[in-house]
């Protein structure tokens, strides 16, 4: 008795070209394909969501993906990273430095300066039209549902457009869609991309975003504080948050502002549009060393805790000052555990951007001990 052949085989024909045998492939009609397998987590949803992250990346270090991933899955998401760049190694803390203001800003007057780090770094850069490639081959094969979007450092006009009709795109899919929005733009003082992303993340990506994490220049730049005066004090901090929700996003967290020799939280929760804000704060210490993928790493942590929170197996989805707790805590002890270890092998932490030590901190981003908590405005 004949066996039956696999569908593999079935499709295999026998051929010969000068004496060698070899196998052709001859292709059916769909019908007689066998039925994809389905994808589980759409299937079996994960109980705390699935994540498209639009970040940088680096084989070696963690800056972007690499910081905000990893994370992520620990708490439970299930995340599909998509890298806007591609770089052997981090490349230094770029900036462009430029004695004009931020409107009179030209490509030929800029200086730009790294902090010491590596000497060199190769790559790729993804486009605006590879990024909606990427987007088109999920979106035909019905890949297009998350619950949320991650997005950090895009370093041109045309990325950050195609990003803001993929957030179009997405909230087609899932209305519900959680927009949490990096917007990396700078660092005291200081610029290190193109001057009209700032417009466009005022004017466009603010106001659909859902959570916005800036640094104490991002929220000066975002609203206008940079131009007229300077977040100095609690007050223009919490006066910040409130221009931005006016713009768009529920959730604003300032993760850093230095202030009298410490760095500042300000997190600013409007749970319902008209409503005063729930805001508090957070008062870190400041280190003396400059970590990569810090700010990337605090924004994944963010949006993981302050989604669903598995602490106790209690849920506390509106808790934004929970979040922050949690997320702070975390990321206090691998700072701690990452300038402990550049001591150990004998290197000054001051001298250089330091890597974090992102696996070997896992236990404190799963289970973290709040040692910093919030203090509630009133």
């Amino acid at each position: 008795m004949l066996r039956s052949r696999s569908p593999l085989l079935s499709r295999l024909q026998p051929a010969r070209i000068s004496g060698i045998f070899f196998f052709r492939y001859i292709s059916f009609s769909k019908k007689s394909l066998m039925a994809a397998p389905p994808i589980l987590s759409l299937a079996l949803p994960s109980e705390t969501g699935r994540v498209l992250s639009i970040q940088s990346h680096t084989v070696q270090g963690y800056v972007g993906n690499k910081s905000a991933v990893f994370p992520l899955q620990l708490l439970g998401y299930d995340v599909d990273p998509i890298n806007s760049v591609q770089f052997s190694n981090h490349t230094g803390k770029l900036l462009i430095l430029h004695s004009n203001s931020l409107r009179t800003l030209k490509p030929e007057i800029c200086q730009l300066e790294y902090l010491a780090g590596y000497p060199t770094f190769k790559g790729q850069v993804l486009n605006g039209q590879q990024l909606g490639d990427l987007i088109a081959g999920l979106e035909e094969n019905n890949l297009l549902y998350y619950t949320h979007l991650l997005t950090g450092y895009i370093g041109s006009v045309s990325f950050l457009n195609a990003v803001l009709e993929v957030v179009h795109k997405l909230r087609s899919v899932n209305p519900k869609l959680t927009y949490v929005c990096d917007p990396v733009m700078g660092d005291d003082g200081k610029l290190y991309v193109p001057t009209e992303l700032v417009a466009i993340y005022r004017e466009k990506v603010v106001p659909v975003a859902s959570m916005l994490t800036p640094n104490q220049f991002e929220a000066e730049l975002l609203t206008g504080f940079r131009t007229y005066c300077r977040i100095v004090t609690e007050k223009d901090g919490r006066e910040a948050c409130n221009i931005l929700h006016a713009s768009g996003p529920s959730k604003v967290v300032i993760t850093s502002i230095n202030m009298e020799g410490n760095l500042l939280l300000i997190g600013s929760h409007q749970k319902e549009k008209g409503h005063s804000p729930d805001q508090f704060k957070i008062v870190m210490p400041k280190i003396p060393a400059y970590f990569t993928g810090t700010g990337d790493l605090m924004t994944a942590l963010l949006l993981g805790w302050s989604n669903v929170m598995l602490l106790n197996s209690i849920k506390y989805p509106d808790n934004l000052d929970k979040a922050a707790e949690l997320a702070v805590s975390s990321l206090q002890a691998l700072l701690q555990r990452t300038l402990a270890d550049y001591v150990k092998v004998g290197f000054a932490p001051q001298s250089s951007s330091l890597e974090i030590r992102l696996v070997q901190s896992q236990d404190d981003i799963r289970h973290p001990e709040v040692k910093y908590k919030a203090e509630r405005y009133t």
